[in-house]
């Protein structure tokens, strides 16, 4: 089985990765790290910035960046919505988008490293903010994102199905896809010869 290390402070995260990964059978260890973030509106730069700041970490390294942006306010928060979040909650959200359309994206990117190769796996969904939060399941903007073609905020629906239609997966699951390709050195693995009948 193929391990790979996840490093972030984020336990919601690594609960997340961890289910979205054992499909492909892959094993993944959590490594609690604060990564830096670059001043830089664009998520790929910030995951390769992440991408360089693990280069101790041997053998499959994992590093995540998501952002909600919404198109009303410039696409503010975008890559720093986990700080805004920390300062603001969601009232002043709330506030700025009283008179504003209520359109918005969940943006995510997945970042592997192995040695000095790396690869990148983007992920979008689109939907709108709330119009108060709601629900107990899931972290950060949850309770406010209602995805498209839903009438529940991502923290009113049942894990499993945030996990089916979520920024995060689509981007974990083209990440898990191409470790189930490969080995522990970055190989193409092999298919397995049968045996022939004696």
């Amino acid at each position: 089985m193929l391990t790979v290390t996840f490093v972030s402070t984020n336990s919601g995260k690594y609960r997340e990765v961890r289910a979205l990964l054992r499909p492909f059978g892959i094993q993944v260890r959590w490594k609690r790290r604060k990564l830096p973030e670059p001043q830089t509106a664009n998520i790929e730069e910030v995951v390769r910035s992440k991408l360089n700041a693990v280069r101790d970490v041997t053998g499959w390294v994992l590093v995540e960046d998501s952002g909600l942006f919404i198109p009303s306010l410039n696409g503010f928060p975008g890559v720093y919505s986990a700080h805004i979040l920390d300062i603001w909650g969601f009232g002043p959200l709330f506030e700025l988008l009283k008179r504003r359309p209520r359109a918005a994206s969940f943006r995510a990117v997945a970042g592997l490293r192995l040695g000095r190769r790396i690869w990148l796996f983007p992920g979008e969904v689109r939907g709108k903010i709330a119009p108060r939060a709601a629900g107990k399941n899931g972290f950060g903007y949850d309770p406010i994102f209602v995805p498209e073609g839903r009438t529940r905020t991502f923290a009113q629906i049942p894990v499993a199905e945030k996990n089916e239609l979520s920024h995060r997966s689509q981007a974990l699951r083209a990440a898990g896809q191409l470790l189930a390709s490969l080995d522990a050195r970055g190989r193409t693995r092999r298919p397995r010869r049968k045996r022939s009948a004696a």
